[in-house]
C-alpha cells in the first residue's frame, strides 16, 4: 500500500513517482497494490490538468483512491458557481490551473469574479468537477487513517467533519495524543517527511521543491520514495 503526498499541478513529478511505485511494487513481490493520493492534485504548479488525468487512469485501473483536499474543494466550488471560491482559488495558485485546462490568463483575468464563474461553469470539463467532488474524506486501512490535513483532536474518527479533514493544521500539528490510528496526511509542507508518534506528514512540497513523496506500508514496515 502506498500514499503520495499534495501533487499540486507538479504532472511530471507524480508521472515519475507512479513509474517509481510500480518498480518498488514490483520488486517486493507479490501482493495486493493500493495507491492513495491525498488531494490537492490542482493549484500552484504548472499542469493540474495532466495530474488529473494521471489521477484518473489510477482509479479506473482499480489500483488508486482519491482523497478531497481543500484546493479541490474550492476548484469545484468555484466551478459550481461560487464566486468566494473562485476568489479563493486564484489567491491559491488557480491560474495556472485553469490554464492548464485551456483558458488564456487574458479571459481569465477579464471582468468580475462573477464573471470568472460564468466562464469556468461554461469551459471546465463537468466530469472533472464530478471526479474530484466525489473524492473521499477519509480512509481507514488497519491502523492507519489517511486524510488530507489532520483530524481534530479528542473527537471520534467517525465523527471528523470534512472540514478539518481538508483545512486543519495548527491543533492537529501540535497535539501530542493518540487518534486511535496513525494519521498520514499532507497538506503542511515540510522539507522531509516528518514521522510523529501520532502521524506522518508526507507533503514535501513538489510545486516548489521538485520532490513529491509517497509512503509505502506493508505489516508492520514502512517506507519512503522520493522525486527530485
Amino acid at each position: 500500500m502506498y500514499a503520495i503526498g499534495d501533487v499540486h499541478g507538479c504532472a511530471d513529478e507524480l508521472r515519475q513517482l507512479l513509474d517509481m511505485i510500480a518498480i518498488d511494487h514490483a520488486e517486493r513481490g507479490p501482493a495486493a497494490q493500493t495507491v492513495i493520493l491525498l488531494g490537492d492534485l490542482v493549484n500552484r504548479g504548472p499542469d493540474s490538468a495532466r495530474a488529473i488525468g494521471y489521477a484518473r487512469d489510477l482509479l479506473a485501473s482499480g489500483v488508486g483512491r482519491l482523497l478531497k483536499g481543500n484546493h479541490e474543494e474550492l476548484f469545484v466550488l468555484a466551478a459550481r458557481g461560487d464566486r468566494q471560491a473562485a476568489r479563493a482559488l486564484m489567491s491559491n495558485g488557480g491560474l495556472a490551473t485553469l490554464m492548464s485546462f485551456g483558458l488564456a490568463e487574458e479571459e481569465i483575468n477579464r471582468g468580475s469574479y462573477a464573471d470568472l464563474v460564468t466562464l469556468l461553469k461554461r469551459r471546465l470539463p463537468r466530469d472533472v468537477v464530478t471526479l474530484l467532488d466525489a473524492a473521499e474524506d477519509k480512509i481507514a486501512i488497519g491502523d492507519y487513517l489517511f486524510v488530507h490535513a489532520g483530524i481534530r483532536p479528542g473527537l471520534p474518527i467517525a465523527e471528523q467533519e470534512g472540514a478539518d479533514l481538508r483545512w486543519i493544521r495548527e491543533e492537529f500539528l501540535d497535539s501530542q495524543v493518540d487518534h486511535g490510528a496513525m494519521i498520514v496526511h499532507g497538506h503542511t509542507v515540510e522539507k522531509a517527511i516528518v514521522e510523529c508518534e501520532n502521524r506522518i506528514g508526507i507533503d514535501t512540497g513538489a510545486y516548489k521543491s521538485g520532490v513529491l513523496s509517497a509512503i509505502g506500508l506493508e505489516g508492520a514496515q514502512r517506507w519512503f520514495l522520493s522525486t527530485g
